[in-house]
Order: C-alpha cells, then sequence, then structure tokens
C-alpha cells in the first residue's frame, strides 16, 4: 500500500478545515499568492502597453508563479522527507489539508442555508455574498438558494477535486500549483478590458487544469444522485466556462432545479441560459439536499483516494 498522503489530506481538512482564530492570525496560502498576483498586476498591466506586450506579461507572472509556488512545494516536500523519512508522508498530508476545501464550502453554503430557514433574507445575502461575485442586495429567497446551490456545485470542482486530483498527480507541487493559477484566474481572469490580454495566460491554464476534474466530478454527482446524468450531458455546455458547467448541470440534475439564468453583476444584467428544467423557485431546503448531494460526493472522493493508495 502507498503512502496515503490524499486520504490523510481529506480526512484532516474534514476535521478542522482552517480555522478562523488561525486564519485571522497568519491568513492563508492563497491571500500570498493574491499578494504576488497583484503586484506582479501592477507592475507589468500598463493600460498604455500593446496588447501583445500585456499578454506576454501575463504569461511571464504565471510562469513566475509556477516557479515561485511549485518550487517551494517541492522544496517542502523534500525537507519533510529528510527529516521524517518514512513518516514524511504525515507532513505531506498536513500541507496538502490547507489546499483542500471541502470542510470550508460546507460550512458557507450551510450558513446560507440556516439564515434562509429562518427566514432572516438580508443575513441570508450577507452569508451568500461571502462565497458568490454576484450582486446579492436584491435577491429573493429563490435566488439567494440558487446561488448558494451553483457555488456549491462549481466549487466542489474548484476546491475539492481538482485540488484532489492534482496532489495525486503530482504531490504537493501540483496541488499548489493548481491552487494559485485558479488564484490568478479567479483575479484577472476576465474579459474586461483591463483583464482581457494580462489574465489571457490565466484563464487559458486554469481551463486546462480543469478539464479532467471538472468532468470527473460532474460525474461523481451524478453516481450519489441519480438524475443529474441527463441534465449534465444535455445542459454543460451551455455555461460559458468550458468547465464549471458538468458540476452545475449534475447539480442542476440531482435537485431537479433550474440553475443560473440570468444574474446581476456590478449593476449590469448578465443574460446568461438556465441550466436544468426543474422548478426555479429553490430554498433551503433545496439547499439542504445539495448539501447531502455533495457530502456524499466528498465521500467517494474518500474511496477514490483510499483505494488509490491501496492499490499502490
Amino acid at each position: 500500500m502507498a503512502e496515503p498522503v490524499a486520504l490523510a489530506a481529506l480526512m484532516i481538512e474534514a476535521l478542522v478545515g482552517w480555522p478562523d482564530r488561525l486564519y485571522r492570525r497568519v491568513g492563508h496560502p492563497v491571500g500570498l499568492f493574491a499578494a504576488i498576483i497583484m503586484r506582479c498586476e501592477t507592475w507589468w498591466n500598463r493600460p498604455t502597453a500593446h496588447f501583445a506586450v500585456r499578454r506576454a506579461m501575463g504569461i511571464l507572472t504565471m510562469v513566475s508563479l509556477v516557479v515561485l509556488v511549485g518550487g517551494t512545494a517541492l522544496a517542502l516536500q523534500h525537507i519533510a522527507s529528510a527529516i521524517l523519512g518514512d513518516r514524511a508522508w504525515i507532513a505531506c498530508a498536513l500541507l496538502a489539508a490547507v489546499g483542500l476545501a471541502q470542510r470550508s464550502l460546507f460550512d458557507h453554503v450551510r450558513a446560507v442555508q440556516r439564515a434562509l430557514a429562518t427566514g432572516d433574507l438580508n443575513r441570508s445575502r450577507k452569508a451568500v455574498a461571502m462565497i458568490v461575485g454576484r450582486d446579492v442586495a436584491e435577491l429573493d429567497e429563490a435566488g439567494i438558494a440558487r446561488a448558494a446551490i451553483e457555488s456549491l456545485a462549481e466549487s466542489f470542482c474548484d476546491g475539492v477535486a481538482a485540488p484532489l486530483f492534482w496532489l495525486l498527480v503530482g504531490g504537493l507541487p501540483g496541488l499548489w500549483i493548481y491552487k494559485a493559477i485558479n488564484t490568478a484566474d479567479s483575479m484577472i481572469g476576465h474579459k474586461e478590458e483591463r483583464w482581457r490580454a494580462f489574465g489571457w495566460a490565466a484563464a487559458r491554464t486554469d481551463d486546462l487544469l480543469n478539464l479532467v476534474p471538472a468532468r470527473l466530478g460532474g460525474t461523481l454527482l451524478c453516481l450519489v444522485a441519480p438524475g443529474g446524468w441527463r441534465m449534465m450531458w444535455r445542459d454543460a455546455r451551455k455555461h460559458a466556462s468550458p468547465n464549471a458547467g458538468w458540476t452545475e448541470a449534475a447539480m442542476a440534475g440531482a435537485l431537479d432545479l433550474r440553475l443560473a439564468g440570468p444574474i446581476s453583476y456590478d449593476g449590469v444584467i448578465a443574460d446568461k441560459p438556465w441550466i436544468g428544467d426543474g422548478h426555479q423557485r429553490a430554498t433551503a431546503q433545496d439547499i439542504a439536499r445539495g448539501l447531502a448531494v455533495y457530502l456524499r460526493a466528498c465521500l467517494a472522493l474518500w474511496l477514490i483516494a483510499g483505494g488509490i493508495a491501496w492499490a499502490l
């Protein structure tokens, strides 16, 4: 049996997550990635520069980020091996657990569900604003519930399935390189004029790294919740992202909901197509059902990680 780094990391993160007290005191590695990205953007994304130059600087930013993060993770992996020997896998599991978000995602979505179940829309909007980028001030109960469920489905890939996949493929460097690139995509991988050239490399690299995990994540959701297959195959490609639609469509089918649709960002309505053909009036109970599906899918990842360790 191989060292169960991935399984142990999932268990550790599910047990303790990244406590708020620790976050307030030392932050999180993703915050460091964000600081590096914004510093590069300030230096190299000059509005007066030619489009090709800004794109080249964006590529340089991503290369620098990958080298820095991957090199640091590889060094930590080697240091753990040199100091701890056969027990180095325990340290690697602890370092990997920080890059997973199964517990924190559950806790954030459950906070929305609990607030909505009490009928407190203001508290519900504040809770959902922690996990989505859309305008939330005018969201009604159904809009809040759909937003939470959509975030849960998409983040199952970004926060759990994809980091785990790259941990299994590339060890600590694989996981943390993925996290750095995913952070860059969320910050600069946009189509607005400011980001279109500079963020191109971040967006395309993130698309590439999520290509397999998104489809595996959607498949797992379908396996643990019958009803998602037809919607996933029919509607996954309706999403603007080549990857996010797979888990979102699977969740829409599993819960018999219509997700996505027109959404407001910074006061501008984005006319997104609907995903799924169920009802639109999502409720706190639908969020609870979505969380149950999510937990079963996470358990499936535990079984996969354990099976791979056992097989090797």
